[in-house]
């Protein structure tokens, strides 16, 4: 309990961002001993200023890390480092992952395939059915659903993983205590209740602009790929997308309206080589390979009744969706969810045109 607290503290300390947080672990092994390095030992430290150097000299690290630990217990709440089991594989992966999290929820296993959806606060009633459904989609398929709570398109986003009653994932430009926009209250703990609120943001920190560019980088960086749905062109959600490319991470865009001003940012990154969205298989072709690969024969996942009926359907002989729908006598709607699941759990892939084989 007292290296969180010296965890907790550290992160708390004006001045320390993520590189220099773990430039200064990196240098004293634990925080603890960065509060308790003399001024000497701290100025050998790379990218440290006398301004940084004093706040941490300053700092009354217990009292503050115990006052905000208290807080956040109080709200139900959680704290992760990088180094603990819980916190999320894929953000470690990046440039500069948040020296802990804040988290209001459950964020499930470590490692959940992730997706986010993000875009513009002023989304159309086309950008908004479509992130619905595209939500919806990739939620019934296991997929964890991750934006922001924003108004606009990331409401919606949450709304639609929510709605086909899986997980989805706010990360906050302030603290998880801090509900922003006020009217996604309801939203706020319906998605505690079916996932989780996280921000790398002190307790009561307020929704300043000069959070979300930071807020981005952790949205795209816990998720394998990122969807653009509606973004200007100097919209937010094109960072986002700047940060998953600089991450490695796959980045799609839902094309828009030729004379809509929120086509222009997902238009233009659909010409700069982003894959182009209409459905949510288009977004699970990308990624699966990415998350799990192919599932041997003799070691299947655990599979629903209607997951296993369709998959007998299924040979190395390409089947089209129509002939799996009359030959299962279910909805293509029904139809194309199951195949969903079964292409995430790697024991069918699709070859394009609506084909499908089993692995």
């Amino acid at each position: 309990m007292v290296d969180k607290l010296y965890w907790l503290a550290l992160n708390m300390v004006p001045g320390v961002g993520p590189i220099t947080y773990r430039n200064l672990v990196a240098r004293f092994h634990a925080p603890e001993r960065v509060f308790a390095a003399s001024i000497q030992e701290l100025a050998a430290v790379g990218g440290i200023g006398e301004k940084t150097i004093c706040a941490i000299k300053e700092f009354p690290a217990e009292k503050m890390a115990a006052e905000e630990l208290k807080k956040a217990e109080d709200l139900g709440g959680s704290i992760l480092t990088f180094r603990d089991q819980g916190y999320p594989k894929n953000l470690l992966e990046i440039y500069d992952p948040p020296p802990l999290l804040y988290v209001r929820g459950e964020l499930g296993d470590v490692d959940p395939l992730m997706v986010a959806i993000v875009g513009s606060r002023r989304g159309s009633s086309y950008g908004r059915a479509m992130t619905r459904r595209i939500s919806k989609e990739l939620a019934s398929a296991g997929v964890t659903v991750v934006s922001g709570m924003a108004r606009g398109i990331d409401t919606f986003a949450h709304l639609g993983a929510l709605e086909a009653g899986g997980k989805t994932i706010a990360v906050f430009g302030c603290g998880i205590d801090v509900i922003y926009p006020p009217e996604n209250k309801k939203l706020f703990f319906d998605i505690i209740g079916h996932g989780a609120v996280i921000s790398e943001f002190p307790l009561s920190t307020p929704p300043e602009g000069k959070n979300f560019p930071k807020r981005n980088r952790i949205i795209s960086g816990v998720s394998l790929g990122v969807v653009i749905v509606e973004a200007t062109a100097d919209s937010g959600s094109l960072i986002t997308a700047s940060h998953a490319l600089e991450q490695g991470r796959e980045v799609f865009a839902v094309p828009g309206n030729v004379g809509m001003a929120t086509s222009k940012g997902t238009n233009r990154l659909i010409k700069q080589g982003a894959k182009l969205v209409e459905e949510a298989q288009d977004i699970l072709t990308e990624i699966i390979p990415q998350y799990g690969g192919v599932v041997k024969k003799d070691d299947l996942p655990a599979l629903s009744d209607a997951e296993g009926g369709i998959l007998q359907l299924l040979s190395h002989t390409p089947l089209h969706i129509d002939e799996i729908s009359r030959m299962s006598q279910m909805e293509i709607q029904r139809v194309s969810t199951i195949l969903l699941s079964l292409e995430l759990k790697g024991v069918i892939s699709q070859l394009g045109g609506k084909m499908f084989v089993r692995n």
